[in-house]
């Protein structure tokens, strides 16, 4: 079986369905990578890993997961990290993601990626957490900026400038998704290029492009449409400022022919070589 390097993880990657397993299986597409939704592999076996690793035997893969809750009050789930730890040393990911969010509270999980307080506190309880699950798994993570519709009364900090002290302090990398900026400036009021350009470049690894749905007073992301065009702008901005970093077109509800994705990822490829050509 073929295995790639971190290095060979480049240009315009598209997210594994499991309703377009027999297409990728049977034309071998020109996509240059896939993200993978660590959760759903997370069986001992059955049809999920064996497609994957049919997948993974061609294509270089990375592990994006929703499951961590690293910015919980709960202790760590050591049972989802030893699963995700297991998966990682079948599969060697290029790299493996999550979110600046929480979803646990006393044990109970809810089905949303919700927003942190940017305090102090908040984020030395967060870049404690990454570094712990960083030591377990033997890996850096990313970590993924999340769409956000409401804002605390107590803050520190921007978002923007929590995670630029979250990298230095746990020594972790970024997960830029260009649409939930987008969202989240229109909905709480700040510029998206602000926040890009205050990020630490260098650690930035991985963007994503999704798209949002219009309401009369708030987007709400849903990763269920094209990518909408002011998106595609400032993803254009992106890659001016930051490079030809490896993009990924998410798409999660009412997921749509594989060859529409196809088509999302060429757009983003098209932006990546041509400014790649122009620098």
């Amino acid at each position: 079986m073929t295995r790639f390097t971190t290095a060979e993880i480049s240009g315009a990657g598209i997210g594994l369905r499991s309703r377009h397993y027999r297409d990728i299986l049977a034309t071998k597409p020109p996509v240059p990578w896939f993200e993978v939704l660590s959760e759903n592999y997370f069986g001992a076996g059955g049809l999920p890993i064996y497609h994957l690793e049919a997948v993974r035997a061609d294509y270089p893969v990375t592990l994006h997961g929703v499951g961590m809750s690293l910015g919980s009050a709960d202790p760590l789930n050591f049972d989802y990290l030893t699963r995700l730890k297991t998966l990682a040393e079948q599969i060697e990911p290029a790299w493996i993601s999550d979110h600046l969010a929480w979803i646990s509270v006393d044990g109970r999980h809810v089905h949303d990626l919700l927003p942190l307080p940017y305090t102090e506190e908040s984020l030395a309880h967060f870049a404690d957490r990454v570094s712990r699950v960083q030591d377990f798994l033997g890996r850096r993570l990313l970590i993924e900026n999340p769409s956000s519709y409401m804002a605390y009364r107590t803050t520190d900090m921007t978002e923007w400038e929590f995670l630029q002290e979250l990298v230095q302090r746990a020594d972790c990398d970024l997960l830029f998704d260009v649409n939930n900026v987008y969202v989240s400036g229109h909905n709480h009021g700040f510029d998206p290029l602000e926040y890009l350009h205050a990020l630490p470049a260098e650690r930035v690894r991985e963007i994503h492009l999704a798209g949002y749905e219009e309401h009369d007073d708030y987007l709400f992301d849903t990763h269920g449409y094209r990518v909408h065009p002011p998106v595609w702008d400032l993803y254009r901005k992106t890659i001016e400022h930051l490079g030809p970093v490896p993009t990924l077109i998410e798409w999660d509800t009412d997921i749509p022919e594989f060859d529409v994705l196809v088509d999302e990822a060429n757009q983003a490829q098209k932006v990546l070589t041509e400014l790649a050509a122009a620098a």
